[in-house]
C-alpha cells in the first residue's frame, strides 16, 4: 500500500499514515486512543483532492488496513476478566491474530521496499560478454573422432527409414455419431401404418444405442404434431401405445394419398431436430 502523501491530523497524533501504523505495531500508541472515523474522513478528503489519480489498489489496501484496525480496537475495548458472551470471547481470542496481521503488513511492506532497492540497483548492471580465456581453453581435452564415415552412413540410413507419418489422435470419444431424425421418422411411418398399434418398446427394440432411441422419440413427437399417430397410456407409468392414424383429406391430397407421402408432405424438410446429441 502506497500512502506516502497521506498525512493524518489527530488530537494525539500528527504525521504520515504509515508512521501511525508503525507506532501501533510497536505498541507505542494505543489503538483505543486513535479516532478511526477521523482517519477515514481525512483519507477520503485526501482521495478527493487527488481527483482520480489514486489507484483502486491504494483504496482497497486502505480499507483492508482500516478494517483490521477497527477489529483490533473493538477487541481492545472489550472488558477484561470473565466473558459471558461467546462472541466477546472470540473477539478477545482474535486480538493477537489482528495484531499479527498488522505486523505482517509491516513486514511485507519492508520486504517490498528492499526488493525495489535491489531491482533498481540491478537495473544499472549489464553482463559482460567475453570469450573464454586462453588458459582455460587449453584445459578442454582434445576432440577424438571415433565415428568412421561408414558408421555415420549407417546412422543416417536408420534415420531415413523412420516412419514419417504424423501421429493421429482419435476424437471418436469426443463427438458421438449423429442420428438423423427424418430417417427415424420414415422408419416409423413404414412400420406404423394406419390402424396398426405398437408399443414404444416395440418401436425401439432394434435401436442400437440411446441416441437412436432419442431420435426415434423425437420423430414420434413430430408425427403426433402432424396428426399421423396417436398416443395412449392406459395407466400411469404403463406401456405407451402408439397407433397409426389415417391422414386427413387435405394432408392426403398434399402428400399423394399415402401415409408415407402424407408424412413427408405434412412435415417440413428443415427439421429443428436435425440430429439428437446427448
Amino acid at each position: 500500500m502506497s500512502t506516502g502523501g497521506f498525512v493524518v491530523e489527530l488530537d494525539n497524533f500528527s504525521g504520515p499514515f504509515d508512521l501511525l501504523l508503525g507506532l501501533i505495531g510497536k505498541r507505542k500508541l494505543d489503538i483505543t486512543e486513535v479516532a478511526l472515523s477521523e482517519v477515514t474522513d481525512e483519507f477520503l478528503a485526501y482521495v478527493s483532492e487527488l481527483k482520480g489519480r489514486t489507484g483502486l489498489e491504494e483504496l482497497s489496501s486502505f480499507l483492508l488496513v482500516a478494517a483490521t484496525l477497527l477489529d483490533l480496537k473493538t477487541a481492545r475495548l472489550l472488558p477484561s476478566g470473565e466473558v459471558e458472551d461467546e462472541l466477546d470471547l472470540e473477539l478477545l481470542e482474535a486480538r493477537d491474530l489482528l495484531f499479527a496481521r498488522l505486523l505482517q503488513y509491516r513486514a511485507f511492506k519492508g520486504v517490498s521496499a528492499e526488493f525495489a532497492v535491489q531491482m533498481a540497483t540491478a537495473a544499472t548492471r549489464t553482463a559482460r560478454s567475453v570469450p573464454l580465456e586462453p588458459e582455460f581453453a587449453n584445459i578442454l581435452p582434445p576432440l577424438q573422432r571415433t565415428a568412421t564415415p561408414r558408421v555415420l552412413a549407417a546412422l543416417f540410413a536408420t534415420v531415413l527409414q523412420r516412419d514419417r507419418t504424423p501421429p493421429t489422435v482419435s476424437i471418436d470419444h469426443l463427438h458421438l455419431p449423429q442420428v438423423s431424425v427424418p430417417e427415424q421418422r420414415s422408419l416409423i411411418l413404414a412400420r406404423l401404418q394406419p390402424g396398426v398399434t405398437l408399443d414404444f418398446a416395440e418401436l425401439v427394440a432394434d435401436a442400437g444405442d440411446t441416441l437412436v432411441i432419442v431420435a426415434r422419440f423425437l420423430a414420434l413427437l413430430e408425427l403426433f404434431k402432424a396428426g399421423l399417430c396417436a398416443f395412449d397410456q392406459p395407466e400411469p407409468l404403463g406401456a405407451l401405445r402408439i397407433s397409426g392414424v389415417e391422414p386427413e383429406a387435405g394432408v392426403a391430397d398434399a402428400g399423394g394419398g399415402t401415409a408415407g407421402g402424407a408424412g413427408t408432405a405434412a412435415l417440413t424438410d428443415t427439421d429443428e431436430w436435425e440430429t439428437a446429441d446427448d
